[in-house]
């Protein structure tokens, strides 16, 4: 492979191609705003001169409703929830992670998740993953921790695990764990 063709300073970009550079981004695939001036950055000089023209096209695009945060996490939270049954804490974390302001989230967030029922919502993504009845302490371990990654609260989790008659034990173990074992320190629990 051969450097000769990167360059390592490009000129910076003028408003009309910022914005067309945008709009291509855009085209895409749908991007916070956040992320779009993160993409863009790159493209202008820095300072205050490449912030305010980065600034002018996001009113731009704004205006055309090119971008539109609130329609972003609407998709978002709806194709998170349709396509990979995920629980409302880790679409709120990739909301977040995504630069979406917190009342965009909450508004959104308790729109989409107002009639649904977290607990069948975790059975389908036990469905989907293909995750088999745990028969042992370990395995009731992994089922918690995948629920967890996918945004459940402890609640749904043991109640899952109630309902598939996981040994007494093995819950009181992993109920444990929750409350004093790492994953409880890590902002999910």
């Amino acid at each position: 492979m051969t450097f000769r063709n990167i360059k390592k300073n490009p000129t910076p970009f003028d408003e009309d191609t910022l914005y067309d550079h945008a709009v291509k981004v855009l085209g895409r695939r749908m991007r916070t705003v956040a992320e779009l001036k993160r993409l863009m950055r790159s493209r202008v000089e820095s300072g205050e001169h490449g912030e305010a023209k980065i600034d002018r096209v996001i009113a731009r695009l704004k205006e055309q409703r090119y971008l539109n945060d609130t329609s972003y996490a609407n998709s978002y939270a709806r194709l998170r929830q349709e396509n990979q049954s995920l629980g409302k804490r880790r679409v709120r974390q990739d909301l977040i992670q995504k630069g979406v302001h917190a009342e965009v989230i909450a508004k959104t967030l308790d729109a989409a998740y107002e009639d649904i029922n977290e607990e069948e919502l975790a059975r389908r993504h036990l469905e989907r993953k293909r995750v088999a009845k745990p028969t042992n302490e370990k395995e009731s371990a992994r089922v918690m921790r995948l629920l967890m990654r996918a945004g459940f609260s402890t609640s749904v989790i043991f109640k899952i695990l109630k309902k598939w008659v996981v040994d007494d034990e093995a819950l009181a173990a992993l109920e444990f764990m929750d409350n004093d074992g790492p994953e409880s320190s890590n902002g999910n629990g």
